[in-house]
């Protein structure tokens, strides 16, 4: 199967799927006693990331077998190819591994086609509470609940209160000083 005998509707679909597994597979380890090690930048690292990133590679080569992958536990592909792709799939295949580690459940798993530097659609699933929100251009964005329940949402229309910002707890950023 090719991605041109997918519309766009069955590979939104199919991502929420794989983003939805591979969030199955990230909270079978964090209900271990799990060990993490540090890769080269510094950055933590843990069986869940694998696993999640292997199980999205997998079922995305699957789908779209012809669309490159960029995820962050396959960063090591030479900008000077990554440059020439212009459709690919973004992943981070557990973000907030920090978050992970310290059993805090604020981590994600984060899947986004992008064409011609222009994200198409992305997909977020929560593990911890099975949550999962999607969104595209075309057909706006949405919230599945743990009963698999769909809800378009919307952005706020309240633009009289102050902006809000989402930030990672084990960042440390210095608000006030942007």
């Amino acid at each position: 199967m090719h991605e041109k005998d997918i519309s766009s509707e069955q590979l939104i679909i199919s991502t929420v799927e794989i983003a939805k597994k591979a969030g199955e597979s990230i909270s079978e380890v964090y209900s271990t006693d799990f060990e993490y090690q540090v890769k080269k930048d510094l950055s933590p690292i843990t069986k869940a990331d694998n696993l999640s990133h292997d199980i999205i590679t997998e079922k995305l080569k699957i789908l779209t077998p012809n669309i490159p992958i960029l995820s962050e536990e396959n960063c090591d592909i030479p900008y000077a190819i990554r440059s020439e792709w212009t459709k690919y799939w973004l992943v981070d295949p557990l973000d907030g591994t920090k978050e992970f580690i310290n059993k805090n459940g604020d981590f994600t798993v984060n899947i986004a086609l992008i064409d011609n530097d222009t994200p198409v659609f992305g997909v977020i699933h929560i593990p911890v509470t099975n949550e999962t929100y999607w969104g595209s251009k075309n057909n706006g964005s949405y919230h599945i609940n743990e009963n698999n329940n769909i809800k378009q949402i919307h952005v706020s229309s309240d633009t009289h209160n102050p902006i809000r910002l989402v930030v990672s707890r084990s960042q440390n950023l210095n608000l006030l000083n942007m």
